[in-house]
């Protein structure tokens, strides 16, 4: 693929065999940007795990204390009851029937969608539509509580979903290149910290093999990890 000179031109400033510190990584993406538009810094974590057995799989959240800089749309899928607290709570949608009907008629206006346990069986009719999207709740993502106030709090405001792909992969977004060295970097630690405390059962050794953290748009830096 061919790129532009703005782009071979920030390419030329990362040393692709170095690995950087996290602190170092940080300011060089941001000293190579190149658009007049805020970036989302993103993390790609390549591991050892193997996605096609069952006990290398990895999926959870983790809690960044500086959030990513997204507005994220939080449907509570709950009974009559728990409606209103649910919007109280924050969500942008709340409900039942409807919100099926909505989802049948392939009509989703969400990013997260959280539950509680006694709901969970009603979702399996649009499991279908929400699984193969990442949109289905699961105790794993932390979008099957009983809490709803704090969970639909944090997945507003700091909580992020990460999995792993086909490859052995895990891609997510560690927030705006807007916010400071130190908020990107206290984000990036503490989501290498969520990816280390579930690593799987099956990975005896080492569970991170490269760490790159690249802007929306831009050449990848590796990091030190």
């Amino acid at each position: 693929m061919a790129h532009g000179k703005k782009y071979v031109k920030a390419k030329e400033q990362v040393e692709f065999e170095k690995r950087y510190t996290a602190d170092e990584a940080v300011a060089l993406i941001k000293k190579t940007s190149y658009s007049k538009f805020v970036w989302t810094l993103n993390i790609a974590v390549k591991t050892f795990a193997d996605p096609k057995y069952n006990d290398q799989q990895i999926r959870a959240t983790a809690v960044l204390p500086h959030g990513t800089g997204k507005t994220v749309r939080v449907a509570a899928y709950v009974s009559d009851d728990q409606i209103a607290s649910a919007k109280n709570a924050g969500a942008d949608i709340a409900g039942n029937a409807e919100i099926l009907k909505d989802i049948e008629a392939g009509k989703i206006t969400f990013d997260v969608m959280v539950t509680t346990p006694d709901m969970m069986r009603d979702l399996a009719r649009v499991a279908k539509v929400l699984g193969p999207k990442g949109l289905m709740p699961s105790p794993k993502a932390g979008t099957v509580t009983q809490d709803l106030a704090s969970t639909i709090d944090e997945v507003k405001k700091w909580r992020i979903e990460f999995r792993i792909d086909k490859t052995g992969n895990i891609h997510a977004p560690l927030g705006k290149l807007s916010f400071s060295d130190e908020q990107l970097v206290a984000n990036f630690k503490a989501l290498m910290k969520a990816i280390e405390d579930n690593k799987p059962a099956g990975i005896k050794g080492k569970l991170v093999k490269k760490v790159v953290l690249s802007p929306t748009m831009g050449p990848g830096v590796g990091v030190e990890y």
